[in-house]
């Protein structure tokens, strides 16, 4: 019975290993990755701020809509391609010089719309800007209209963003956490040259920017400055928009390498501190 007993005993702790090693098999098996992937990061109370707001910013846009001239409503849509936004920009000069009021805030109302519930294509409506409006109109639209809707994405995402973010990009907020930490003394000139330069998503700042603890007001005045080169890129691309073939024509090496050297300014602040922290 002892030996019995003393058998069982010397087992029990490989028995255990095996056990919990089967466990981890488990976990990382791809059934068992697919069902992590696809579980969804948000509950019910947060699916449901979220499409409350969806709603009172649809509410808003549809009454704008039933408010403009009948013959009107067939030429709205989204422009996804350029020859779009040119068909779109033809049948809209009119209406936008004969009811500047409505027009404007139709338009302010879908970029916010947008860039608030990260829908894509407001590259499109910088660019109609720039081809109804002329430059100096076109980037005040622009500039203004991008910083309200990434603050209010900023809002969204500070209500409901941490587990949707960490979901989608858990490896990104990592990063984008650690270097936050490393320049909290010179955040609004880090801030700035992620948004004159394209290292990272302006969707993915938008989103992760109060996750991370960034505060608003540095937030707010890095995108409302760090913004006017892009957008000034974009407007002026719409003055010429019967040139322009694709909207990757806009970031050309040449381009990107201006964004890329006025970002480095922006910097330069930083790198001069931390030299003579070092010293």
């Amino acid at each position: 019975m002892a030996a019995s007993r003393n058998f069982i005993g010397e087992n029990e702790p490989k028995l255990l290993m095996d056990e919990e090693n089967n466990d981890d098999d488990d976990d990382y098996s791809p059934a068992a990755k697919k069902s992590k992937f696809d579980r969804f990061p948000l509950n019910s109370y947060e699916v449901g701020a979220v499409v409350g707001v969806f709603f009172v910013f649809s509410s808003g846009l549809f009454c704008i809509y039933i408010t403009m001239p009948a013959n009107e409503y067939g030429n709205i849509k989204l422009p996804r391609t350029v020859s779009d936004l040119r068909f779109l920009k033809d049948n809209l000069s009119t209406y936008a010089r004969n009811h500047p009021a409505q027009f404007i805030l139709g338009y302010c109302s879908t970029y916010i719309f947008m860039q608030t519930f990260m829908i894509p294509g407001t590259i499109f409506l910088s660019l109609l800007a720039g081809a109804l409006f002329g430059v100096v109109q076109g980037i005040l639209l622009v500039v203004l209209n991008a910083t309200a809707g990434a603050s209010s994405c900023f809002f969204l995402s500070k209500l409901i963003g941490r587990p949707l973010i960490s979901w989608l990009w858990p490896e990104k907020l990592r990063f984008f956490q650690a270097e936050i930490a490393k320049r909290r003394d010179k955040l609004l000139n880090y801030m700035l040259f992620l948004r004159i330069t394209p290292t990272l998503p302006n969707l993915f700042i938008n989103l992760a920017s109060p996750i991370v603890d960034i505060p608003f007001h540095i937030f707010f005045f890095a995108t409302l400055i760090g913004l006017i080169p892009a957008s000034y890129i974009a407007v002026r691309a719409g003055l010429a928009l019967g040139d322009l073939k694709s909207v990757k024509d806009l970031y050309d090496f040449k381009t990107l390498s201006v964004l890329f050297l006025i970002g480095f300014v922006s910097i330069v602040p930083t790198l001069l501190k931390r030299k003579k922290i070092y010293e």
